[in-house]
Protein backbone atom coordinates (compact mmCIF):
# COMPACT_ATOMS: atom_id res chain seq x y z
CA UNK A 1 0.00 0.00 0.00
CA UNK A 2 0.97 3.59 -0.39
CA UNK A 3 1.14 5.03 2.41
CA UNK A 4 1.31 9.00 3.44
CA UNK A 5 3.01 9.33 7.40
CA UNK A 6 2.18 12.57 7.99
CA UNK A 7 4.67 14.34 11.18
CA UNK A 8 4.43 17.91 12.17
CA UNK A 9 6.80 19.32 14.53
CA UNK A 10 10.18 19.49 15.90
CA UNK A 11 12.60 16.39 15.41
CA UNK A 12 11.23 14.54 18.51
CA UNK A 13 8.23 14.19 16.15
CA UNK A 14 9.54 13.49 13.17
CA UNK A 15 12.49 11.10 14.24
CA UNK A 16 9.57 8.41 15.41
CA UNK A 17 7.69 8.73 12.02
CA UNK A 18 10.54 7.89 10.05
CA UNK A 19 10.97 4.87 12.25
CA UNK A 20 7.62 3.91 11.57
CA UNK A 21 8.13 4.84 7.75
CA UNK A 22 10.65 2.41 7.61
CA UNK A 23 8.90 -0.84 9.26
CA UNK A 24 6.26 0.00 6.66
CA UNK A 25 8.57 -0.03 4.08
CA UNK A 26 10.60 -3.40 5.76
CA UNK A 27 6.79 -4.88 5.55
CA UNK A 28 6.55 -4.27 1.20
CA UNK A 29 5.20 -1.15 1.10
CA UNK A 30 5.48 2.48 -0.45
CA UNK A 31 5.44 5.10 2.92
CA UNK A 32 6.16 9.02 1.70
CA UNK A 33 6.68 11.43 4.64
CA UNK A 34 4.85 14.21 4.41
CA UNK A 35 6.55 16.49 6.81
CA UNK A 36 8.64 20.14 7.33
CA UNK A 37 11.28 20.48 4.02
CA UNK A 38 14.09 21.17 6.71
CA UNK A 39 13.65 17.40 7.39
CA UNK A 40 14.66 16.53 3.42
CA UNK A 41 17.97 15.15 4.65
CA UNK A 42 16.71 12.98 7.34
CA UNK A 43 14.16 11.23 4.83
CA UNK A 44 16.88 10.83 2.18
CA UNK A 45 19.63 9.36 4.34
CA UNK A 46 16.89 6.81 5.55
CA UNK A 47 15.49 6.60 2.15
CA UNK A 48 12.10 7.30 2.10
CA UNK A 49 9.85 9.21 -0.40
CA UNK A 50 9.17 12.51 0.86
CA UNK A 51 6.58 15.21 0.70
CA UNK A 52 7.33 18.71 1.50
CA UNK A 53 5.38 20.92 3.89
CA UNK A 54 5.46 24.53 4.44
CA UNK A 55 9.29 26.51 4.35
CA UNK A 56 11.43 26.51 5.98
CA UNK A 57 11.49 30.30 7.08
CA UNK A 58 7.87 28.92 8.49
CA UNK A 59 9.38 26.73 11.19
CA UNK A 60 12.33 28.75 12.18
CA UNK A 61 9.94 31.67 12.13
CA UNK A 62 7.78 29.42 14.73
CA UNK A 63 11.11 28.16 16.60
CA UNK A 64 11.85 31.57 17.30
CA UNK A 65 8.63 32.70 19.08
CA UNK A 66 8.91 32.82 22.86
CA UNK A 67 5.09 32.04 23.56
CA UNK A 68 6.33 28.72 21.97
CA UNK A 69 7.89 27.77 25.65
CA UNK A 70 5.72 29.54 27.78
CA UNK A 71 3.90 27.71 30.00
CA UNK A 72 0.09 29.51 29.06
CA UNK A 73 0.47 30.66 25.64
CA UNK A 74 2.15 27.69 24.20
CA UNK A 75 -0.72 26.52 22.95
CA UNK A 76 -1.64 29.47 20.53
CA UNK A 77 1.55 29.38 19.34
CA UNK A 78 1.55 25.99 17.99
CA UNK A 79 -2.09 26.70 16.74
CA UNK A 80 -0.61 29.65 14.99
CA UNK A 81 2.51 28.34 13.42
CA UNK A 82 1.37 24.93 13.12
CA UNK A 83 -1.81 23.57 13.16
CA UNK A 84 -3.78 26.46 11.13
CA UNK A 85 -1.70 27.24 8.72
CA UNK A 86 -0.84 23.36 7.41
CA UNK A 87 -4.89 22.28 7.48
CA UNK A 88 -5.41 23.51 4.07
CA UNK A 89 -1.96 22.21 2.88
CA UNK A 90 -1.72 18.40 4.32
CA UNK A 91 -5.26 18.55 3.45
CA UNK A 92 -4.16 19.21 -0.86
CA UNK A 93 -0.87 16.80 -0.43
CA UNK A 94 -3.82 13.84 0.13
CA UNK A 95 -5.62 15.00 -2.22
CA UNK A 96 -3.33 15.10 -4.51
CA UNK A 97 -2.04 11.27 -3.78
CA UNK A 98 -6.13 10.11 -4.49
CA UNK A 99 -8.39 8.04 -2.12
CA UNK A 100 -8.17 4.80 -3.96
CA UNK A 101 -4.50 3.52 -2.89
CA UNK A 102 -3.74 5.74 -0.34
CA UNK A 103 -3.75 5.00 3.74
CA UNK A 104 -3.15 7.88 5.95
CA UNK A 105 -1.38 7.99 9.16
CA UNK A 106 -1.12 11.22 10.78
CA UNK A 107 -1.44 12.59 14.33
CA UNK A 108 -3.94 14.75 15.81
CA UNK A 109 -2.96 17.93 14.93
CA UNK A 110 -2.87 17.16 11.66
CA UNK A 111 -6.51 18.69 11.24
CA UNK A 112 -6.42 17.95 7.18
CA UNK A 113 -6.05 14.40 7.34
CA UNK A 114 -9.20 14.15 9.04
CA UNK A 115 -10.89 16.54 6.87
CA UNK A 116 -9.51 14.23 4.22
CA UNK A 117 -11.09 11.14 5.97
CA UNK A 118 -14.23 13.19 5.74
CA UNK A 119 -14.58 14.77 2.68
CA UNK A 120 -12.73 12.23 0.43
CA UNK A 121 -12.80 8.75 2.44
CA UNK A 122 -9.32 8.52 2.94
CA UNK A 123 -8.50 5.95 5.38
CA UNK A 124 -6.57 7.49 8.12
CA UNK A 125 -4.63 6.10 11.35
CA UNK A 126 -4.73 8.70 13.97
CA UNK A 127 -1.11 8.31 15.65
CA UNK A 128 -0.73 9.80 18.74
CA UNK A 129 3.12 9.95 20.23
CA UNK A 130 1.82 11.25 23.75
CA UNK A 131 -0.23 10.06 26.15
CA UNK A 132 -1.48 13.54 26.86
CA UNK A 133 -3.20 13.57 23.29
CA UNK A 134 -5.54 10.61 24.89
CA UNK A 135 -8.23 13.17 27.33
CA UNK A 136 -9.27 11.02 30.57
CA UNK A 137 -10.93 12.37 33.56
CA UNK A 138 -10.05 8.96 35.05
CA UNK A 139 -6.39 9.81 34.63
CA UNK A 140 -6.43 13.65 33.53
CA UNK A 141 -3.16 14.82 31.93
CA UNK A 142 -0.82 17.24 33.32
CA UNK A 143 -0.90 20.30 31.30
CA UNK A 144 1.01 21.99 33.74
CA UNK A 145 2.45 23.12 37.23
CA UNK A 146 0.26 23.55 39.62
CA UNK A 147 -1.97 20.11 38.17
CA UNK A 148 -5.64 21.85 38.67
CA UNK A 149 -7.13 19.39 36.67
CA UNK A 150 -5.71 16.77 38.37
CA UNK A 151 -7.11 17.90 41.59
CA UNK A 152 -10.57 18.29 40.71
CA UNK A 153 -13.39 15.45 41.85
CA UNK A 154 -14.27 13.62 38.17
CA UNK A 155 -17.25 15.53 37.29
CA UNK A 156 -15.31 19.11 37.56
CA UNK A 157 -12.79 17.14 35.43
CA UNK A 158 -15.21 16.89 32.28
CA UNK A 159 -16.41 20.68 32.92
CA UNK A 160 -13.07 21.91 33.32
CA UNK A 161 -11.92 19.94 30.07
CA UNK A 162 -15.15 21.45 27.87
CA UNK A 163 -14.37 24.89 29.62
CA UNK A 164 -10.86 24.86 28.08
CA UNK A 165 -12.47 24.07 24.43
CA UNK A 166 -15.03 26.94 24.41
CA UNK A 167 -12.84 29.68 25.66
CA UNK A 168 -9.03 28.52 24.83
CA UNK A 169 -9.12 25.88 22.16
CA UNK A 170 -12.18 26.54 20.04
CA UNK A 171 -11.39 30.66 19.31
CA UNK A 172 -7.83 30.04 18.05
CA UNK A 173 -8.62 27.17 15.82
CA UNK A 174 -12.29 27.53 15.05
CA UNK A 175 -12.54 29.73 12.72
CA UNK A 176 -10.04 29.22 9.93
CA UNK A 177 -10.00 25.73 10.17
CA UNK A 178 -14.15 25.62 9.72
CA UNK A 179 -13.62 28.12 6.86
CA UNK A 180 -12.06 24.97 4.95
CA UNK A 181 -14.58 22.38 6.04
CA UNK A 182 -17.52 24.80 4.58
CA UNK A 183 -15.28 25.38 1.62
CA UNK A 184 -15.67 21.42 0.91
CA UNK A 185 -19.23 21.33 1.78
CA UNK A 186 -18.64 20.25 5.48
CA UNK A 187 -20.62 21.68 8.56
CA UNK A 188 -18.11 23.08 11.44
CA UNK A 189 -17.02 21.01 14.32
CA UNK A 190 -16.00 22.39 17.85
CA UNK A 191 -14.38 20.80 20.44
CA UNK A 192 -11.55 19.53 18.26
CA UNK A 193 -9.16 18.10 21.09
CA UNK A 194 -12.43 16.53 22.31
CA UNK A 195 -12.78 13.53 20.43
CA UNK A 196 -12.63 14.73 16.89
CA UNK A 197 -9.41 14.55 16.04
CA UNK A 198 -9.30 10.87 16.48
CA UNK A 199 -10.33 8.66 13.65
CA UNK A 200 -13.00 6.70 14.00
CA UNK A 201 -11.27 3.88 12.14
CA UNK A 202 -7.83 3.39 14.23
CA UNK A 203 -6.11 5.77 16.40
CA UNK A 204 -2.75 4.07 17.57
CA UNK A 205 -0.66 5.41 20.89
CA UNK A 206 2.95 5.38 20.19
CA UNK A 207 4.13 4.18 23.62
CA UNK A 208 3.89 1.28 25.88
CA UNK A 209 0.90 0.60 28.26
CA UNK A 210 3.06 0.62 31.65
CA UNK A 211 3.53 4.39 30.54
CA UNK A 212 0.81 5.21 30.07
CA UNK A 213 -2.10 1.91 30.76
CA UNK A 214 -5.50 2.49 29.11
CA UNK A 215 -8.43 4.20 30.35
CA UNK A 216 -12.18 3.81 30.11
CA UNK A 217 -13.12 7.11 28.38
CA UNK A 218 -10.30 6.56 25.35
CA UNK A 219 -11.60 5.97 22.05
CA UNK A 220 -12.66 2.43 21.63
CA UNK A 221 -10.25 1.84 19.19
CA UNK A 222 -7.16 2.82 20.67
CA UNK A 223 -4.11 0.35 20.36
CA UNK A 224 -0.73 0.97 22.08
CA UNK A 225 2.53 -0.14 19.96
CA UNK A 226 5.27 0.86 22.50
CA UNK A 227 7.64 3.99 21.79
CA UNK A 228 9.06 3.96 17.80
CA UNK A 229 12.91 4.46 18.78
CA UNK A 230 14.11 5.97 15.62
CA UNK A 231 17.15 8.85 16.24
CA UNK A 232 18.80 8.81 13.13
CA UNK A 233 21.85 7.18 14.50
CA UNK A 234 21.79 4.60 11.61
CA UNK A 235 23.23 6.53 9.00
CA UNK A 236 24.78 8.74 10.91
CA UNK A 237 28.41 9.56 10.70
CA UNK A 238 30.28 9.35 14.49
CA UNK A 239 30.19 12.90 15.78
CA UNK A 240 33.48 14.15 15.74
CA UNK A 241 35.23 14.33 18.87
CA UNK A 242 32.22 12.44 20.77
CA UNK A 243 34.20 9.34 21.40
CA UNK A 244 37.28 10.82 22.51
CA UNK A 245 35.46 12.83 24.86
CA UNK A 246 33.24 9.79 26.29
CA UNK A 247 36.98 7.68 26.51
CA UNK A 248 38.66 10.83 28.71
CA UNK A 249 36.80 10.87 31.69
CA UNK A 250 33.67 9.92 33.89
CA UNK A 251 30.89 9.45 32.14
CA UNK A 252 29.15 12.70 31.90
CA UNK A 253 25.65 14.14 32.33
CA UNK A 254 23.88 14.78 29.19
CA UNK A 255 21.67 18.34 29.06
CA UNK A 256 18.83 19.35 26.58
CA UNK A 257 16.78 21.54 26.26
CA UNK A 258 14.79 20.00 23.01
CA UNK A 259 15.56 20.53 19.33
CA UNK A 260 13.36 23.32 18.96
CA UNK A 261 13.84 25.68 21.73
CA UNK A 262 16.06 28.99 21.00
CA UNK A 263 15.26 30.37 24.47
CA UNK A 264 17.45 28.13 27.04
CA UNK A 265 20.33 30.40 27.86
CA UNK A 266 20.09 30.20 31.32
CA UNK A 267 18.80 26.09 30.95
CA UNK A 268 22.44 25.90 30.01
CA UNK A 269 24.29 28.29 32.06
CA UNK A 270 22.93 26.97 35.19
CA UNK A 271 23.56 23.93 33.74
CA UNK A 272 27.82 24.51 33.42
CA UNK A 273 27.55 26.54 36.99
CA UNK A 274 26.48 23.12 38.76
CA UNK A 275 28.73 20.80 36.97
CA UNK A 276 31.55 23.52 37.10
CA UNK A 277 30.90 23.37 41.04
CA UNK A 278 30.49 19.64 41.08
CA UNK A 279 33.46 18.78 38.96
CA UNK A 280 31.27 16.49 36.68
CA UNK A 281 31.54 16.31 33.31
CA UNK A 282 28.84 17.49 30.87
CA UNK A 283 27.82 17.33 26.99
CA UNK A 284 25.47 19.51 26.15
CA UNK A 285 23.38 19.63 23.08
CA UNK A 286 21.69 22.77 21.22
CA UNK A 287 21.83 23.57 17.58
CA UNK A 288 21.71 27.33 18.83
CA UNK A 289 25.12 27.94 19.83
CA UNK A 290 24.07 31.55 20.85
CA UNK A 291 22.44 29.88 23.98
CA UNK A 292 25.35 28.11 25.27
CA UNK A 293 27.72 29.43 27.68
CA UNK A 294 30.76 31.23 25.56
CA UNK A 295 33.77 29.40 27.55
CA UNK A 296 32.87 25.77 28.14
CA UNK A 297 35.78 24.72 30.30
CA UNK A 298 37.37 21.43 29.41
CA UNK A 299 35.21 18.59 31.06
CA UNK A 300 31.93 20.52 29.04
CA UNK A 301 31.57 19.81 24.90
CA UNK A 302 28.53 21.44 23.45
CA UNK A 303 27.54 19.51 20.43
CA UNK A 304 24.86 20.24 17.38
CA UNK A 305 23.07 16.90 17.54
CA UNK A 306 24.01 13.67 18.84
CA UNK A 307 22.13 10.38 18.00
CA UNK A 308 21.05 9.51 21.89
CA UNK A 309 21.45 6.01 20.79
CA UNK A 310 25.43 7.26 20.79
CA UNK A 311 25.62 8.52 23.91
CA UNK A 312 23.03 7.83 26.54
CA UNK A 313 24.31 4.76 27.57
CA UNK A 314 27.86 5.94 28.57
CA UNK A 315 26.20 8.91 30.52
CA UNK A 316 25.75 9.38 34.26
CA UNK A 317 22.28 10.90 33.61
CA UNK A 318 20.46 13.26 30.99
CA UNK A 319 18.47 16.24 32.20
CA UNK A 320 16.16 17.51 29.50
CA UNK A 321 12.89 19.36 28.34
CA UNK A 322 10.28 16.23 28.97
CA UNK A 323 9.97 16.05 25.29
CA UNK A 324 8.35 12.07 24.82
CA UNK A 325 10.83 11.27 22.02
CA UNK A 326 13.48 12.51 24.39
CA UNK A 327 11.83 10.68 27.33
CA UNK A 328 11.57 7.66 25.36
CA UNK A 329 15.59 7.05 24.27
CA UNK A 330 15.90 7.83 28.34
CA UNK A 331 13.61 4.96 29.31
CA UNK A 332 15.05 2.94 26.70
CA UNK A 333 18.59 3.42 27.68
CA UNK A 334 17.92 3.09 31.28
CA UNK A 335 19.70 6.14 31.91
CA UNK A 336 18.58 8.45 35.25
CA UNK A 337 16.36 11.49 34.20
CA UNK A 338 15.80 14.78 35.56
CA UNK A 339 13.10 16.86 33.64
CA UNK A 340 13.05 20.42 33.55
CA UNK A 341 9.58 20.77 31.67
CA UNK A 342 8.55 23.94 29.95
CA UNK A 343 4.64 23.44 28.49
CA UNK A 344 3.45 21.21 25.65
CA UNK A 345 3.00 17.42 26.61
CA UNK A 346 6.48 17.88 28.95
CA UNK A 347 4.19 17.82 32.21
CA UNK A 348 2.69 14.86 31.69
CA UNK A 349 5.48 13.29 30.81
CA UNK A 350 7.33 14.02 33.86
CA UNK A 351 4.60 13.58 35.92
CA UNK A 352 4.45 9.89 34.34
CA UNK A 353 8.60 9.11 34.37
CA UNK A 354 8.22 9.99 38.48
CA UNK A 355 4.77 7.97 38.53
CA UNK A 356 7.34 5.05 37.33
CA UNK A 357 10.20 5.83 39.81
CA UNK A 358 12.76 6.43 36.98
CA UNK A 359 13.29 9.84 37.43
CA UNK A 360 12.58 12.75 38.70
CA UNK A 361 11.38 16.80 37.59
CA UNK A 362 11.81 19.88 38.52
CA UNK A 363 8.60 22.18 37.53
CA UNK A 364 9.91 25.52 37.79
CA UNK A 365 11.18 25.82 33.71
CA UNK A 366 13.73 27.37 32.99
CA UNK A 367 14.50 29.23 36.27
CA UNK A 368 17.00 26.56 37.29
CA UNK A 369 18.51 23.20 37.62
CA UNK A 370 17.49 21.87 40.88
CA UNK A 371 19.98 20.18 43.74
CA UNK A 372 19.63 16.33 43.10
CA UNK A 373 23.26 16.27 41.60
CA UNK A 374 24.68 18.63 44.70
CA UNK A 375 25.11 15.01 46.81
CA UNK A 376 26.85 12.55 44.50
CA UNK A 377 29.83 11.97 42.13
CA UNK A 378 29.26 11.42 38.55
CA UNK A 379 31.36 8.00 38.73
CA UNK A 380 28.21 7.30 41.56
CA UNK A 381 25.31 8.31 39.23
CA UNK A 382 26.32 5.76 36.50
CA UNK A 383 24.14 4.46 33.11
CA UNK A 384 21.26 1.89 34.61
CA UNK A 385 21.93 2.91 38.11
CA UNK A 386 18.40 3.55 40.20
CA UNK A 387 17.39 7.18 40.24
CA UNK A 388 17.99 7.72 43.74
CA UNK A 389 21.25 7.83 43.65
CA UNK A 390 20.57 10.94 42.11
CA UNK A 391 18.39 12.23 44.13
CA UNK A 392 19.51 11.00 47.75
CA UNK A 393 19.38 14.04 49.94
CA UNK A 394 17.80 16.23 47.41
CA UNK A 395 14.11 16.35 49.19
CA UNK A 396 11.29 16.69 47.37
CA UNK A 397 12.07 17.43 43.89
Amino acid sequence: MKILVIALGSAGDVHPNVGLALALKRRGHRPVLVTSVIFAPLAKRAGIEMRSLGTEEQIYEAVRDPDLWHPFRAFSAVARHLIVPLTREVYRVIESHGPRDTVVVAPGTAFGARIAQEKLGVPLVSAHLQPIMLRSVYDPPVFGFPDILGHLPRPLRRLYLRAVDRYIIDPVLAPDVNTLRVELGLPPVRRFFDGWMHSPQLVLGLFPSWFAPPQPDWPPNVHLTGFPLYDDGEWRPPVDGLAEFLEAGEPPIVFTAGWAHAFSAEFFRTSVEACRAGGWRAILLSQFAEQLPPHLHENVRAFNYIPFSAVLRRAAALVHHGGIGTTAQALAAGVPQLLVPFAHDQPDNAVRVRRLGVGAFHADGIDMIPPPFQHQSAAEARPGCCVESITRGAGPV
